[in-house]
């Protein structure tokens, strides 16, 4: 598997973890939880601009993630 491949398969990872806790804070009632998902979800949005990001550089920095 290559770096390309798994850095793809992160940032998948990733957004579904962010749709799940955005989920689960629409779902919720209980506002102490709701703003517990809130803030889990921003952090991974965090995250997931981070590995964007990086993914990004990497392309720009090595040709054979282009191919």
């Amino acid at each position: 598997m290559t770096v390309a491949t798994q850095m793809q398969q992160a940032i998948a990872s990733c957004q579904s973890v962010l749709a799940n806790l955005n989920t689960f804070a629409l779902e919720t009632e209980d506002q102490n939880v709701k703003k517990m998902y809130q803030t889990l979800a921003q952090q991974q949005q965090v995250i997931l601009d981070n590995l964007d990001a990086r993914f990004s550089y990497i392309k720009a920095e090595e040709p054979q993630f282009n191919e």
